[in-house]
């Protein structure tokens, strides 16, 4: 068998059964290393090695996480949680529910999508913004699933198709791996060539408010460290001159192509809070520690990704269930798009990330794509596709942790069940389509 088909069935098994997401990937890393004929010497160094591969994405996580409870000292999350109240009304009226819902859930969209782009914080909204609405979630009896079906859609459709933030970011990886595999595209070609798939992440939204608009009930539990704090027009401008410096830091960093804009970004803002006096100096310690802790589980489990994608390319395996498609493909172009989105769909499932398994593939695909005969836009549409899907519906992904980090504040929202594989029926079959499609009229 495949050593990377069965590192990442171990991984999804094990994660199903709720078993630590950490120690999943590892397992699964060992599993695919001794079926592919490693050592245990060999397999341990590579993952080790593997590790500073995303270090900079877990301490940028851990940056972000601090400065978003911090900002919950300048009381931005009650005033959040006050305006929802305004909006629903304190109970819950039968007739203005469906219009807070819809509204609520409209504007966690926007948030999400402008994350990726306008205000490039990434996840670093969710603990900011989720854990106090979840009452009036609660209230409304909106199922959770439905809202990180929305939180999922606007941490990836926006890097597919809008080449802006985390977009221009992809893009260029995608550009730039092509090239260097022998196919030279134009930054300008690649959304339109996304297009046809971003529609597959569309109607995965669209089904997700058909399969979970019935009510769901939730205890109203208390959240820890979510205790109320006032607010006044002072705090919350202390709070969004936070985040317009912070944003203005990274954006100022990525122009000048210097990496780290995020750690920075987060301490700039960090420091605007500490100089306005918006978070006291005594407190800030125990503060930014919380905040720290908040994030640390997903830095570590990227950390862990960071490991097994080393293993598996070690393995030499990819590049083999890649000759082994080629085989069954002979100059069947429809087959051929098929097993190369499921292809990527594997390997992004096991890594978590869509931005380190472009450059996996593309040296593969490539190649592949100009023999069968695709056109250039057609060959963006397979890449591009193949390294988003699983992004949704990945343990290991951050499109999935995120979310689940606010959703379960009150511990009623299951990582695997409510969040994982939601998203992967709902995203990842419509992309398999919808990718397919773009890579046959194209």
């Amino acid at each position: 068998m495949n050593a990377v088909i069965l590192a990442v069935a171990v991984l999804l098994v094990l994660s199903l059964v709720r078993v630590n997401v950490v120690f999943s990937l590892i397992i699964g890393a060992l599993a695919g290393g001794f079926a592919s004929g490693l050592d245990i010497k060999t397999i341990g160094e590579a993952f080790t090695s593997g590790l500073g591969g995303n270090a900079a994405v877990a301490l940028s996580y851990a940056s972000l996480g601090a400065f978003a409870v911090a900002l919950t000292k300048t009381g931005l999350p009650d005033a959040m949680v006050h305006f929802a109240i305004k909006l629903v009304g304190r109970e819950g009226e039968s007739n203005r529910k469906t219009l807070s819902k819809v509204l609520i859930l409209f504007i966690i969209l926007l948030v999400s999508i402008s994350s990726q782009n306008i205000v490039p914080v990434h996840i670093a909204f969710i603990p900011v913004l989720i854990p106090p609405l979840l009452k009036i979630f609660n209230q409304l009896q909106i199922d959770r699933r439905l809202v990180a079906a929305v939180i999922t859609f606007g941490l990836i459709t926006p890097y597919m198709y809008i080449q802006a933030g985390f977009g221009a970011i992809f893009h260029g990886i995608l550009r730039d791996n092509m090239k260097q595999a022998g196919l030279a595209i134009k930054l300008s070609d690649i959304p339109d060539a996304m297009l046809i798939p971003s529609l597959g992440m569309v109607t995965g939204l669209i089904l997700a408010f058909f399969f979970y608009r019935k009510k769901r009930i939730y205890e109203d539990r208390e959240i820890t460290g979510a205790e109320a704090v006032a607010f006044s027009k002072k705090s919350l401008s202390f709070a969004a001159a936070a985040i317009i410096i912070s944003l203005a830091v990274q954006l100022y960093l990525s122009h000048l192509e210097i990496e780290g804009g995020m750690i920075f970004g987060a301490l700039a803002g960090i420091a605007v809070l500490y100089i306005t006096g918006a978070m006291k100096w005594k407190e800030a310690d125990g503060i930014l520690t919380k905040g720290m802790q908040m994030m640390a589980f997903i830095g570590f489990v990227m950390l862990a990704a960071s490991g097994f994608a080393s293993v598996m390319e070690e393995t030499g395996h990819i590049e083999k269930m890649v000759r082994g498609a080629s085989a069954l493909i002979g100059d069947n172009q429809s087959l051929a798009a098929l097993l190369m989105l499921i292809v990527g769909l594997l390997v992004t499932m096991g890594i978590g990330s869509s931005f380190s398994t472009v450059p996996i593939i593309t040296a593969l695909f490539v190649p592949l794509c100009i023999n069968l005969g695709f056109s250039p836009l057609a060959t963006i549409a397979i890449i591009g596709t193949a390294g988003a899907l699983g992004d949704a519906g990945s343990p290991v992904s951050d499109s999935t942790l995120g979310p689940t980090s606010g959703l379960n504040a009150d511990g009623q929202h299951d990582h695997v069940w409510d969040t994982t594989v939601p998203t992967f029926l709902l995203y990842n079959i419509p992309l398999i389509l919808f990718g397919w499609i773009a890579a046959m009229v194209l």
